[in-house]
């Protein structure tokens, strides 16, 4: 909690254009927190979706709510909003659980439909929380990721489109008496001061060092976020006319942080394999959905279905994605697909 903490949360507030920017230890606790803040606990839902990284279930996991898994749009990876609140309407007719939050994942660095989520959010009395930790630095018609949700949650990990040399993380809230509960779980529950411990909390501060890098790399993001989308029209142009993959695309009022390049492809092992031979890297985000993994399976299932991100993962696959990458290399890249 040295000075350069609170220089970064004074740029990064600044940046999205929200009230307040806390900082934390990681993205996870950044989703963590929020949660804690609004008591989620046991016999609460929370939906979300199953494509996505294992911690936007395990935070709501964590503290004994359950995650219930919403499937996806194949051409945005973001949560189906008819889905949502079909299963919304599911759970309160059982009646077997409190529906409490909508945890939607901007998946790849797509924000998601927010205009919709906030509504189906208001008619159910649902809390939002955007995961950002993909998308910080993305928009929707111009209004910056960050400012969708109640509050929202970004990830510093060094994969990051805005990442640090370790862990960290950064809440994002205009409600002042969020922020203030938010500010008082990241360091032990505090009150007026250190040793005035009014709640349960964390211990999620975010390294001094790492805020000091932020604050540099902040400097250089927006030109880096332009590159990263003239990289992915780059990629798009020479493969969007193959009849074995689809690229990724964006509507005109969107802008994506582009966190990954992400191709659904037919053939995913022959071409992982093709370019494995040219020692070209790729990746597969994500290979396994949540429903189907062993600490997630007891989970209810979705009455809707999970048939697209079951479809997702097992045929998507991304390319090599940084601000740097060259024009001769992207070319290397999409000649060996093509080829």
């Amino acid at each position: 909690m040295g000075p350069e903490v609170f220089e970064l949360e004074e740029k990064l507030a600044d940046y999205c254009g929200v009230k307040h920017a806390i900082s934390c230890s990681s993205g996870t606790d950044a989703l963590l927190i929020p949660l804690m803040a609004w008591g989620v606990g046991p016999g609460d839902a929370v939906f979300t979706t199953p494509f996505t990284y294992v911690a936007t279930a395990e935070v709501i996991s964590i503290l004994g709510a359950t995650p219930v898994f919403v499937d996806v749009y194949e051409s945005t990876y973001n949560i189906d909003c008819d889905k949502l609140e079909i299963e919304i309407n599911k759970v309160i007719n059982e009646g077997k659980l409190n529906p409490k939050a909508i945890i939607p994942v901007d998946l790849f660095g797509l924000p998601a439909r927010y205009r919709l989520i906030n509504k189906i959010a208001k008619k159910y009395n649902l809390k939002v929380i955007e995961d950002a930790a993909q998308s910080f630095g993305g928009s929707i018609r111009d209004k910056k990721v960050g400012t969708f949700g109640d509050v929202a949650a970004t990830s510093f990990y060094p994969a990051k489109p805005l990442g640090c040399y370790g862990d960290g993380g950064a809440i994002f809230t205009d409600d002042n008496e969020l922020a203030d509960k938010i500010d008082s779980i990241r360091l032990h529950g505090k009150g007026n001061q250190k040793y005035d411990n009014i709640r349960i909390g964390l211990n999620s501060r975010l390294d001094t060092l790492q805020a000091a890098i932020l604050i540099e790399k902040l400097k250089i993001f927006p030109e880096e976020l332009q590159l990263r989308a003239k990289i992915s029209d780059t990629y798009s142009s020479k493969l969007e006319n193959l009849n074995y993959l689809k690229v990724p695309k964006l509507q005109d009022h969107i802008k994506s942080a582009w966190a990954q390049y992400t191709l659904i492809v037919q053939n995913r092992n022959e071409i992982m394999a093709k370019l494995q031979s040219k020692d070209i890297p790729s990746v597969i985000y994500y290979p396994k959905t949540l429903d189907t993994q062993d600490g997630y399976k007891k989970f209810p299932s979705v009455s809707s279905g999970l048939d697209v991100s079951h479809h997702l993962m097992d045929s998507v696959m991304s390319l090599p994605m940084h601000p740097y990458l060259s024009e001769e290399k992207i070319e290397d890249i999409t000649q060996v697909i093509i080829n």
